[in-house]
C-alpha cells in the first residue's frame, strides 16, 4: 500500500490556490485600472465642459470653436449614444412585448 504524505499534498493544494489567487488579484488590479481611468476620464470630460463654457463666454462662437477643431462633441455623443441605446432597448422591449401579448391574449380569448 502506497503512504500519502499529507505536507506534500497540502503544499501541492496551496501551489494550485496561489496561481489561481494571483489570476484574481491581476483582474481585480485591471478592474481598478479601469475604475480609476474612467474617473479620471470624467473629471477631464467635466473640466473640458467648463473651459468650453468659459470660452463661450469670453466671446467665442460655437462656430468659431469649430473652425478650430473644438467643438463640444465629446459630451454631445456620449449622450445620444445613451439615448440611442435606451431607445433601442424600450423598442425592442416595447413591440416584442406587445406582439407576445396581443397573441396571447386573442389566442386565449378565441
Amino acid at each position: 500500500m502506497a503512504t500519502i504524505d499529507i505536507e506534500q499534498t497540502r503544499n501541492q493544494a496551496r501551489a494550485l490556490l496561489d496561481s489561481r489567487i494571483e489570476s484574481v488579484t491581476t483582474l481585480v488590479k485591471s478592474r481598478q485600472r479601469i475604475a480609476d481611468l474612467k474617473e479620471q476620464l470624467a473629471d477631464a470630460e467635466r473640466d473640458d465642459k467648463r473651459a468650453y463654457v468659459r470660452a463661450t463666454r469670453d466671446g467665442w462662437s460655437a462656430e468659431e470653436l469649430k473652425k478650430l477643431g473644438l467643438e463640444p462633441a465629446a459630451a454631445g455623443r456620449r449622450r445620444k449614444a445613451a439615448v440611442r441605446s435606451a431607445s433601442t432597448d424600450n423598442s425592442t422591449g416595447n413591440p416584442a412585448a406587445g406582439h407576445t401579448e396581443s397573441p396571447n391574449g386573442t389566442g386565449n380569448q378565441a
